[in-house]
Formats: C-alpha cells, structure tokens, sequence
C-alpha cells in the first residue's frame, strides 16, 4: 500500500487528493464524500483536514 502524502492532485491542499490515491479510490468522488461527512458531522472534517495539511508530507519530498 502506498503511503499516506499529500498529492499535487490538489484543490486547496492536496489531502483528499493523498487521501484517495492511498485508497487507491479516484480524487473527485473522495473530495465529494469528505465534504459530505465534514457537513454531517458539524463540520469536524475542517478540523481533521487541517490537521493532516500540517502532518502529511508533500509528495515528491
């Protein structure tokens, strides 16, 4: 399994993009569902995304 980076696959930084290759799933259908689970869960997903933008390293380094 790959490991877990940021991609240059990116909207605004790359996670969901990192997110769906390591899940080997396509990056649209994955930023779509983040963003449906960040609205459902009181937006807790803001939370986690800023997160992994500080821990994931960029791809390529």
């Amino acid at each position: 399994m790959a490991q877990l980076k940021r991609t240059k696959d990116r909207v605004i930084a790359g996670v969901c993009g990192g997110l769906a290759k390591w899940l080997g799933w396509e990056p649209n259908p994955t930023r779509l569902l983040y963003a449906i689970l960040t609205i459902f869960t009181a937006f807790a997903g803001v939370i986690v995304y800023l997160v992994l933008w500080i821990v994931m390293p960029e791809e390529g380094i």
